[in-house]
C-alpha cells in the first residue's frame, strides 16, 4: 500500500448508471480482492460530492466531506497510484442547478448557482461553481497520456455477434455544415516558448483602455501555447443560413457541440443557435426575455421555464411555438416528450451524437417520431471534416461491416491538461471591441487578435513532457501491434505545426519515422476507414479533443458502444489510471431503472479496467496473487462474452445485476481452476460451486423486482441503503459474496 490511508486500488464514486452499477459490482470486487491481500477503497468525484466538498461552510459536520478530487489529483502524480475511473458527469449549467436543487431538498445548505452575479459574494460563489462544471475531473486525474483500444475478446465478440447498423443510401441528404472561416480553426495562432514564462491576457480598446482578463498564467519552457477566437457575427450569420438551408433541403436541423468539456465556449455557441432558431421571438421580446431571466445558453428548456413567469407568458410562448413550427424540423432527443436538440446543452454531445447518427445510416429522430436525414451543424471547423469524411465514406461504401471490420486504436495526447480548451479559465467573451493579446512577463506579445464585443476568445497549452511521452507511447504501441500508425496532424494548422516540430525529430531519433504516417484529420479519416474496411488495424495518434471524439466514433461503429473500450492511462510518474469507457447514455439508463427497475448499463468496460488494474498492481507491487486475480478477470470477461451474459435492453431480460452475478461466478471458477496459486484455488473452489448451485435462486431473485418502479433515494445523490436494496436484491448472492 502507498501509505496507511491509501488503499491499493482506488475505485471512483461517480454518477448516474455507472454509480448504480457500482452498488452491485463493488462488493464483489472487494471480496475477491481481499483474498489476494488487495484493499479496494473509494473516492467521491461525483458531481454532488464535488459540490458538497466545495461549499462546506453551511453544512453540518456529518454532511461535510473531503475534497477527494484534489486528493486523487495528488495521488496520480505518484508512482504508486492505481485508480479505476468510471465515467462521471461533466456538468452543464442545467445539470449543476438540478444537482444543487436536489441537495438543498435533502437538507444541504448549498448556495444556488448565481446566473448573473452582482455582489462580491455572488461572484465568489459563481467562481467556485465554475470550477466544478464542465470537464473538471479529467484534467485533474489525467497525469498521463491515453491508450485506448478494444480488448481482443470484445472485438472478437462484436465480429461474431454484429450489432445493428442502419442502411446508408448513396443519395442520403445527411451532411455536415461548418463555418470554415472566422472560427476557432481559422483564427488559431500557436508558438512554442523557448523559456519558462508568465503571461497576462488583456483587452486593449481603441482608446487605449486596457482590461486585464487573466493574469499570472505560467508556462514551463517548451510549452506550446495557442490562442484563437470565433467571430459571433460570423457565427450568427452561419447559423441563420443553416436553419434556412435545412428547411429548404427538407432535412432535420441538428447542432452537435461539446458543451461539457468546452464548458465556457460551447454553451455560448449553443445560446446563439437558440437565438437563431427563435430569431423573431428575440427580435420582438428581447426585453421581456431578459427581465424573466431567460438565458438561451442554458437551452430552450430553461428558456421556456423562465417565460412561464413573464407578464406576457402566453404571448411569448405562442411566439416560440410559431417560430419552432416555421423553422425546419429539429433533431430530437426524445420525440415522445418533445425534447429537442436545443433543449439542454448537455443532451447532444458531439462525440456520442455524431457516431450514433452515422451508425444509424445517417438518420436522426424527427419531431414526428420518424427517422430522417439531417443537417449536422458543427460550427467550428477544427474537426468537422472528420465527421464529413466519415459520412462521405458511408455514402460511397455503405455501412461498416462489423463482422469483418478491423479496428482503430487511439494513442491520445492529454496529460497535464494538454489542449484543454474550455476547461481552463482562459476563455472569454470579449467585453468590448479591441485587441485581445497575451503579453509575456518580459513584455513580448505572444499572440494577439482583433475582436469585436461578444467574440469568443480562448487559449490552451500543451507542455513538452506530455508531448514527448505521447510520442514514445505511440512508438511503443506501434511496435507491439505492427500495424498502420497515423499522426492525425495538419501541418497547415498553427497548433499542429508546433507539435510536428517535436514529433518528427523524436521519430527520427528513435529510427522509426518510416513506421508512421502524418495526415490531416480528414485524410486520416479516409485512410482509416479504408484500412478497417479491409479488415486491418490502424492506430490513430491524436491530440486531446480528437482523442475524445475518435474513441467514441470508431468504437460505436465497431462495437456498438464506446463503454466497452479498454482505456489505460500510463501516468507519467509510473502509476496507472484505468478508465472504463464513456457514460453518454447513462441518463437514459437511470430513467429506465427508476421507471422499470431494469438497468441495461454494461459493465464490460469496468471488467476490462479491473483486470488491467490488478495485473498492474501485481507487477508493480510484487504481488503474484493480484496477478492471478487479474488474469482470472480476463477469463471471466471472456465468459461473459462467450455465454452472452451482457445486459439486455428490455424489462424481463437479464440486466446489469445478472451480468455481475455471472462475472462473479466465472471469476471464481477461473480462480478455482488455475494452478499458479493453490491457496487462491482452494479459497475460491467452494465459492464457485455455491454460485453455480444457486443460479436458479439468484436469477429469480434478480428478475423478481423488474417491471416496477425503483427508488434509489435520488438522482445526483442516491441514498446508500435504498440503492443497495435495489442493486443487491438477491439474498442468496449476497450471502455467498458477503
Amino acid at each position: 500500500m502507498a501509505n496507511s490511508n491509501t488503499p491499493d486500488i482506488i475505485y471512483t464514486k461517480v454518477d448516474e448508471a455507472p454509480e448504480l452499477a457500482s452498488a452491485s459490482l463493488l462488493p464483489i470486487v472487494k471480496t475477491f480482492a481481499a483474498a489476494a491481500g488487495v484493499s479496494v477503497g473509494t473516492r467521491d468525484i461525483s458531481l454532488a460530492g464535488r459540490i458538497i466538498a466545495t461549499f462546506p461552510e453551511g453544512l453540518s459536520e456529518d454532511q461535510r466531506q473531503s475534497d477527494d478530487l484534489a486528493a486523487l489529483g495528488e495521488l496520480v502524480k505518484t508512482p504508486t497510484a492505481n485508480v479505476i475511473k468510471l465515467p462521471n458527469i461533466s456538468a452543464s449549467v442545467p445539470q449543476l442547478e438540478e444537482a444543487v436543487a436536489e441537495l438543498q431538498a435533502k437538507g444541504y445548505n448549498i448556495p444556488s448557482y448565481p446566473a448573473d452575479p452582482q455582489t462580491d459574494a455572488e461572484k465568489d460563489i459563481r467562481a467556485r461553481f465554475d470550477a466544478i462544471k464542465g470537464s473538471a475531473v479529467n484534467p485533474v486525474l489525467r497525469e498521463g497520456n491515453s491508450d485506448r483500444r478494444a480488448a481482443k475478446a470484445v472485438k472478437a465478440y462484436a465480429q461474431s455477434n454484429p450489432h445493428r447498423m442502419g442502411k446508408w443510401a448513396s443519395d442520403s441528404k445527411t451532411h455536415v455544415s461548418t463555418m470554415g472561416a472566422n472560427d476557432f480553426f481559422s483564427n488559431e495562432k500557436s508558438a512554442t516558448l523557448p523559456a519558462a514564462a508568465t503571461a497576462r491576457i488583456e483587452l486593449v480598446e481603441a482608446d487605449g483602455t486596457t482590461t486585464v482578463l487573466k493574469d499570472g498564467v505560467s508556462y514551463p519552457a517548451g510549452t506550446v501555447v495557442d490562442a484563437t477566437f470565433m467571430s459571433v457575427k460570423a457565427l450568427s450569420a452561419f447559423l441563420a443560413a443553416q436553419i434556412t438551408e435545412a428547411k429548404e433541403q427538407g432535412v432535420l436541423f441538428s447542432l452537435h457541440m461539446k458543451a461539457t468539456m468546452m464548458k465556457v465556449s460551447d454553451p455560448i455557441i449553443f445560446g446563439y443557435a437558440v437565438r437563431a432558431f427563435l430569431a423573431p421571438v428575440f427580435d420582438q421580446y428581447a426585453g421581456e426575455l431578459a427581465a424573466a431571466g431567460a438565458n438561451p445558453n442554458a437551452g430552450l428548456g430553461s428558456l421556456l421555464e423562465a417565460v412561464e413567469s413573464a407578464p406576457k407568458a402566453a404571448e411569448i410562448t405562442a411566439a416560440i411555438e410559431a417560430a419552432l413550427k416555421d423553422g425546419p424540423p429539429m433533431y430530437m432527443v426524445n420525440s415522445d416528450k418533445g425534447i429537442t436538440n436545443l433543449h439542454v446543452p448537455s443532451d447532444v454531445i458531439i462525440d456520442a451524437s455524431m457516431p450514433a447518427l452515422i451508425r444509424a445510416g445517417g438518420k436522426g429522430w424527427g419531431p414526428d417520431g420518424n427517422e430522417a436525414d439531417a443537417k449536422c451543424v458543427i460550427p467550428d471547423s477544427s474537426y468537422a471534416p472528420v465527421y464529413a469524411a466519415s459520412i462521405a465514406d458511408c455514402k460511397a461504401n455503405g455501412a461498416l461491416d462489423v463482422a469483418t471490420a478491423g479496428t482503430v486504436q487511439n494513442v491520445g495526447l492529454m496529460a497535464q491538461k494538454a489542449e484543454e480548451y474550455g476547461s481552463h479559465p482562459t476563455t472569454f467573451e470579449a467585453p468590448a471591441d479591441g485587441v485581445i493579446r497575451m503579453v509575456l512577463d518580459n513584455g513580448d506579445v505572444l499572440h494577439e487578435h482583433t475582436v469585436e464585443k461578444g467574440d469568443i476568445w480562448r487559449s490552451a497549452s500543451t507542455r513538452q513532457a506530455p508531448i514527448e511521452d505521447w510520442v514514445q507511447l505511440a512508438i511503443d504501441r506501434q511496435a507491439l501491434e505492427g500495424c498502420e500508425a497515423i499522426f492525425w496532424l495538419d501541418e497547415n494548422r498553427a497548433h499542429d505545426a508546433e507539435l510536428l516540430k517535436y514529433v518528427r525529430p523524436l521519430l527520427e531519433k528513435a529510427g522509426v519515422a518510416d513506421k508512421f504516417q502524418i495526415m490531416t484529420p480528414e485524410a486520416a479519416t479516409v485512410q482509416s476507414f479504408a484500412t478497417i474496411r479491409a479488415g486491418k488495424n490502424s492506430i490513430a495518434i491524436t491530440g486531446n479533443v480528437l482523442r475524445d471524439y475518435l474513441t467514441d466514433l470508431f468504437p460505436i461503429l465497431e462495437l456498438g458502444t464506446s463503454a466497452k473500450m479498454l482505456s489505460i492511462v500510463k501516468l507519467m510518474q509510473g502509476g496507472g489510471l484505468f478508465e472504463t469507457g464513456a457514460g453518454g447514455s447513462a441518463p437514459k439508463h437511470v430513467e429506465q431503472l427508476h421507471g422499470e427497475n431494469h438497468l441495461r448499463w454494461d459493465s464490460l468496460g469496468e471488467f476490462c479496467a479491473l483486470g488491467e488494474s490488478l495485473k498492474f498492481l501485481g507487477q508493480t507491487r510484487d504481488n503474484p496473487k493480484a496477478l492471478v486475480l487479474g488474469e482470472a478477470v480476463d477469463a471471466a470477461t471472456q465468459g461473459i462474452l462467450d455465454n452472452d451474459k451482457s445486459p439486455g435492453r428490455k424489462v424481463g431480460q437479464p440486466d446489469n445485476r445478472d451480468s455481475h452475478y455471472f462475472f462473479a461466478r466465472y471469476w471464481a471458477e477461473a480462480l478455482a481452476a488455475q494452478s499458479d496459486d493453490a491457496e487462491l484455488a482452494a479459497h475460491f473452489a467452494p465459492i464457485a460451486s455455491a454460485l453455480a448451485e444457486a443460479e436458479a435462486e439468484i436469477t429469480a431473485d434478480l428478475a423478481a423486482p423488474q417491471g416496477k418502479p425503483a427508488d434509489t433515494g435520488g438522482y445526483y445523490r442516491n441514498d446508500d441503503a435504498k440503492t443497495a436494496a435495489v442493486m443487491r436484491p438477491s439474498k442468496a448472492l449476497n450471502d455467498i459474496i458477503g
